[in-house]
C-alpha cells in the first residue's frame, strides 16, 4: 500500500491550504479503533462523502443519496481521492473556487472493524464491514462494479441484512437524522435543513409549552398504565377516535427524573438493565422529567413488529435491536397531564420527540384514513392489529373502553399449568397445558399448545420446565385433560395465537408465539370481545362487518375522489379506470414473474412504497411466490389475473415493476434490459438516433431488441433470451454492451452513472439486469406529475415519438387499439448469448 505521504498527493494537489481551512494532513499520534466518517457536503449538489481509515488515510466515497438502511438499495459509490485522517474531524466551509466549495458538516461518525483482510478486500474491490456510529450500525459492504472500459469504476455502498436494517419504504435515516453530530442543525446551506423547532431545542430555546388542563404536581414514584379493551368493532363515531398501530411487544413506561431514567413494566418491574441501549439513548436524548408510556418491540425482516423477533433477542441477550415507540406523556416538566385531552398530550409528545431525532426512540404516529381500510392495511401488513382511542379523553390508570383494541386475528395470554412428552425427535416437550383464570380466582384449562415451537425456543424451555415441576394439578378438576400430563406450578404466561374457541371452551389451531414476562399469571383472563356501542349495536355491526372484509382487499373502488397527481388533477378513479381498461394488455408483460408495486397512498407528490415482498398476498389475484427462489427473503409477488391488476390499483398501486426472469425458471433470465436515460442537454432527437445505433449493434450481435416508452423521460430496449443464460452472464453482457458503446462513441454514450458524467450523453444503464432488479412494464403509469406510460412502440414509430411520457393514463385510448402489437414477434425472437459474447471479447 502507499505511505500517506504518497497517497495525498492527489488531495494536496487540489487545495490550495492558505484558502481553505481544510487540513493538510499532518497528521497527529493516535491510537485506537479504525475511525469512519459520513460527511455531508453541500457542493455543486448535496452529496455524502463516506471515508474509511485504512493504512493511515481516508479511503473515500462519494455517495449522491447517501446510506440507505434497505439491503435492497445499492447506493451509488464514486472512488474519490485518499484524504487525510485529520479530515474525519472536518466541519466548516469550503470557499468559492476551491474544489470542493461548500458547506461540510460531520453527519455521522464512530469506528469500523473490518470483516477479512481489508487491504486484500479493498484492492479486490468487495469491502465488508461492521461500523459502530451515532446514526448507522451493522454491517456493510463496499462492492466495486465491474467493468474492463471505466479507468474509475464506480462502487455500491450496500446494508447487509441484520437488526439494524429497515425497509426504505419504512425509514430513510438521512432525513430523519439531517443535522450534524458534533454542531447540531446545519445553518446557511441550500435546500431543507432541521425544523425552526428543533434548532431552538438544541441551542437552548424555550420548552414547547404545556397544553391548558395541565396542573402542577410532582411525578409520582409509581404510575399504572391505561389498558385498551377489546372490542369486535370499530366505535360507531370514527371520527371522534384516533388510531394507532397496535404494536407487538412489551408495554413499558419510562420515568425520567432528570437524574435517573428507568424503564418499567405494567406491573412497575424495573426493566432498565434488559435494555441498556435504549437507557444510554434517552439519556442522549435529554428528555424533560416526567412519565413516558410507550411499547418496546423488534422489528421482523419485513420491518414489522414482531413478539416472536423480541423473544429472541431476549433469549440471546441482544435487546440492543429494540425500538421504543412513545404514544403518550401523562407527566412532563412538573405538571400532572392525565386531565389534558389525549389530541393534546400527543401533540405535545409528538413536538418534544420531533425535536430529539432518534432510531430507536419514535413516536407513534397516528393513522390517517378511512378506519376500515386502516384496519385492513394493518392486517395486510402483518401487524397484530389497531388501536383506537378516543382524541378527547383523559389518561386513566385501568382498562378503560377510551382505549379499544381492533385484533386482526384471536390472540392473548394463557398461564401455562403443565406440559406432555415429546414425540418424535422434538425435545423437551410435545405441547404445552394452558388455560385462564376465573373472576374467582381458579384456573380454567383451554387446550394443548403444540405449534410454533422452534429448537432454540424449546431449549429455553427446559429449565423453566424442571423448575416449576410439581405433583399438584393447578388446573380445575372439571374437564378430563388428554394423555400423560407433567403438572407445572402456574407461574409462566404465554401468549398464544387461535382461530377460535370452541363451544367447551377450549382453543382451535393454537400457536405458541413466546413467554410473557411483563404479565402476572393471576391476572390472565379469557379476553371477551365487546361492543363499543351498545346503544349503536346496528351500526357497529355494519362497522365490524365492514373491518372483517376489508383485509380481503376486493377489487373495488374505494376513495376514488382521492387526487393521486395534483399536476394532472388525476384522482385515483381515473387511474382505477385506466388500469381496468388497460389490463388485458398489461398483464402479458406480468403473468409469471416477479413483480413489485410502487405505491402512493397520500399521492405521487407524498411518500411512496416499494412493494416487493408478501405484504400485498392477500390481495385478491395477487400469490406468493415459492420462497426457495429468494430463500434469503420474504415470498416475492405475482399478479396472477386482470382481478390482481385492479386490486392493487384499490391498494394504491400506481407503478408495476417486473424482473427479468419468470417464477418457472427463475435462475436463468429470458430477457435483457438496456435503460436510456438522458443527461441534461440531450435533445429528444438524439435520444431516438442513440436508440436505433443501439439496436444496430445488437443486430450485429445477433439479438433483436424490442422498443419501449419509459412512461417518464427514456427508452428501454428490451431483448429476449433463451433461458439458458446465469443472471451474472447476462449482466456481464449487458455491461459489455454498454462500455463499447461508450468506448466507440464517447461522444453521445456513457457507461458511468451520475449526473456529472451524462452532461449531453446518454447513460446506458445495464444494470437493471442483475439479480432481484427490476424494470417498469410496458403499460404500467408512472409515479411522476402527468402520470405517464409505458408504451411498446415499433422501430419505424421512433421518429414521430415526441418523448419518453408522450402518453398518460389520460391519453391513452387511442394508443390501447393497437395494444401490444408492436412486440407480436417477441416470443419468436429470443437467442442465446454465444454470438454476442464472442464478437464483444
Amino acid at each position: 500500500m502507499p505511505r500517506p505521504a504518497s497517497a495525498l498527493r492527489t488531495y494536496r494537489n487540489k487545495r490550495d491550504f492558505s484558502v481553505t481551512s481544510e487540513p493538510a494532513g499532518e497528521e497527529p499520534a493516535r491510537t485506537g479503533g479504525l475511525l469512519f466518517v459520513i460527511q455531508k457536503h453541500w457542493a455543486r449538489r448535496l452529496h455524502y462523502d463516506f471515508r474509511l481509515e485504512l493504512d493511515g488515510t481516508m479511503k473515500s466515497w462519494a455517495v449522491p443519496k447517501g446510506p440507505s438502511l434497505d439491503p435492497h438499495d445499492k447506493r451509488l459509490a464514486v472512488h474519490v481521492e485518499d484524504h487525510p485522517v485529520s479530515y474525519a474531524s472536518f466541519e466548516g466551509k469550503i470557499p468559492a473556487r476551491q474544489y470542493g466549495a461548500g458547506k461540510v458538516i460531520i453527519w455521522d461518525r464512530g469506528t469500523w472493524q473490518p470483516i477479512g483482510n481489508p487491504r486484500r478486500a479493498y484492492r479486490s474491490g468487495s469491502l465488508k464491514f461492521d461500523l459502530h456510529g451515532e446514526k448507522v450500525h451493522g454491517q456493510w459492504a463496499l462492492v466495486r462494479i465491474k467493468s474492463s472500459n471505466d479507468k474509475e469504476p464506480p462502487w455500491l455502498l450496500i446494508k447487509h441484512q441484520d437488526r439494524f436494517a429497515r425497509a426504505a419504504a419504512e425509514y430513510s435515516v438521512v432525513d430523519e437524522l439531517p443535522d450534524s453530530v458534533a454542531s447540531g442543525p446545519a445553518r446557511d446551506v441550500p435546500g431543507p435543513v432541521a425544523s425552526t423547532k428543533a434548532a431552538r431545542k438544541r441551542t437552548g430555546g424555550a420548552a414547547p409549552s404545556l397544553p391548558a388542563g395541565a396542573r402542577r404536581a410532582a411525578p409520582p414514584r409509581t404510575l399504572s398504565p391505561q389498558l385498551a379493551t377489546l372490542v369486535a368493532s370499530l366505535p360507531p363515531d370514527q371520527a371522534a377516535w384516533r388510531y394507532e398501530i397496535k404494536f407487538d411487544g412489551y408495554r413499558l413506561l419510562v420515568r425520567v427524573d432528570g437524574r435517573r431514567i428507568q424503564l418499567l413494566t405494567r406491573n412497575s418491574l424495573d426493566w432498565s438493565a434488559r435494555f441498556p441501549g435504549l437507557v444510554a439513548e434517552l439519556a442522549r436524548l435529554r428528555l424533560p422529567p416526567g412519565w413516558y408510556d410507550g411499547e418496546v418491540v423488534a422489528l421482523n425482516d419485513k420491518g414489522v413488529p414482531d413478539f416472536g423477533t423480541l423473544q429472541a433477542s431476549f433469549e440471546n441477550s441482544q435487546a440492543r435491536d429494540a425500538v421504543l415507540y412513545l404514544f403518550d406523556v401523562p407527566f412532563y416538566e412538573g405538571a400532572d397531564l392525565r386531565a389534558v385531552p389525549l389530541r393534546e398530550r400527543r401533540a405535545l409528545l409528538e413536538r418534544v420527540l420531533s425535536e430529539r431525532k432518534s432510531v430507536t426512540v419514535r413516536f407513534s404516529d397516528e393513522l390517517k384514513g378511512d378506519p376500515a381500510d386502516i384496519v385492513a392495511s394493518a392486517c395486510r401488513l402483518g401487524l397484530e392489529g389497531v388501536i383506537a382511542k378516543r382524541a378527547d379523553s383523559p389518561y386513566v390508570s385501568r382498562r378503560s373502553t377510551d382505549w379499544i383494541k381492533l385484533k386482526c386475528g384471536k390472540r392473548q395470554e394463557f398461564v401455562v399449568g403443565g406440559y406432555t412428552d415429546p414425540q418424535g425427535s422434538r425435545q423437551v416437550l410435545g405441547s404445552l397445558l394452558v388455560g385462564v383464570y376465573d373472576n374467582e380466582g381458579t384456573l380454567h384449562y383451554a387446550g394443548n399448545v403444540g405449534a410454533g415451537f422452534g429448537a432454540a425456543t424449546l431449549g429455553s424451555l427446559a429449565g423453566p420446565l424442571k423448575r416449576l415441576s410439581t405433583e399438584r394439578r393447578p388446573f380445575a378438576a372439571t374437564g378430563k385433560i388428554p394423555g400423560r400430563p407433567h403438572w407445572l406450578r402456574p407461574r409462566l404466561v404465554a401468549e398464544v395465537s387461535f382461530s377460535e374457541w370452541t363451544r367447551d371452551g377450549r382453543l382451535r389451531h393454537p400457536v405458541f408465539q413466546g413467554l410473557r414476562k411483563d404479565k402476572e399469571p393471576k391476572s390472565i383472563r379469557r379476553e371477551e370481545a365487546v361492543m363499543p356501542d351498545r346503544k349503536a349495536k346496528k351500526g357497529a355491526r355494519k362497522a365490524a362487518t365492514r373491518a372483517k372484509r376489508a383485509p380481503a382487499a376486493p377489487a373495488r373502488l374505494t376513495h376514488g375522489e382521492r387526487v393521486i397527481d395534483s399536476t394532472s388533477g388525476a384522482t385515483k378513479a381515473d387511474l382505477f379506470a385506466y388500469y381496468t381498461a388497460v389490463g388485458s394488455l398489461l398483464l402479458p408483460h406480468l403473468q409469471g414473474r416477479p413483480v413489485s408495486l410502487v405505491r402512493a397512498p397520500a399521492g405521487i407528490q407524498g411518500a411512496k412504497f416499494f412493494q416487493k415482498h408478501a405484504g400485498a398476498a392477500t390481495l385478491p389475484g395477487v400469490s406468493q411466490l415459492d420462497a426457495r427462489l429468494d430463500p434469503d427473503n420474504p415470498p416475492m409477488l405475482q399478479v396472477d389475473s386482470l382481478q390482481g391488476i385492479a386490486s392493487a390499483a384499490q391498494w394504491n398501486a400506481v407503478e408495476f415493476h417486473t424482473q427479468n426472469a419468470t417464477a418457472a425458471d427463475y435462475e436463468h433470465p429470458d430477457r435483457i434490459v438496456f435503460d436510456l436515460d438522458p443527461g441534461e442537454r440531450v435533445s429528444w432527437g438524439s435520444m431516438g438516433e442513440g436508440a436505433q445505433l443501439l439496436n444496430s449493434l445488437l443486430g450485429e450481435l445477433g439479438l433483436t431488441g424490442f422498443l419501449k416508452t419509459s412512461g417518464g423521460k427514456g427508452l428501454h430496449v428490451v431483448v429476449p433470451l433463451r433461458p439458458k443464460h446465469t443472471w451474472d452472464e447476462v449482466r456481464d453482457l449487458a455491461a459489455a454492451v454498454t462500455g463499447h458503446m461508450a468506448k466507440t462513441i464517447p461522444s453521445r454514450f456513457v457507461a458511468k452513472s451520475g449526473a456529472r458524467n451524462r452532461v449531453g450523453k446518454i447513460f446506458v444503464d445495464y444494470l437493471r439486469n442483475g439479480r432481484g432488479a427490476t424494470t417498469v412494464s410496458a403499460w404500467s403509469a408512472r409515479a411522476r406529475p402527468g402520470l405517464g406510460i409505458s408504451v411498446p412502440l415499433r422501430w419505424k414509430e421512433l421518429a414521430a415519438v415526441k418523448s419518453g411520457d408522450q402518453w398518460s393514463i389520460t391519453t391513452a385510448r387511442e394508443r390501447l387499439k393497437v395494444g401490444n402489437a408492436p412486440w407480436d414477434t417477441y416470443a419468436g425472437s429470443a437467442a442465446s448469448l454465444g454470438q454476442a459474447r464472442a464478437m464483444l471479447r
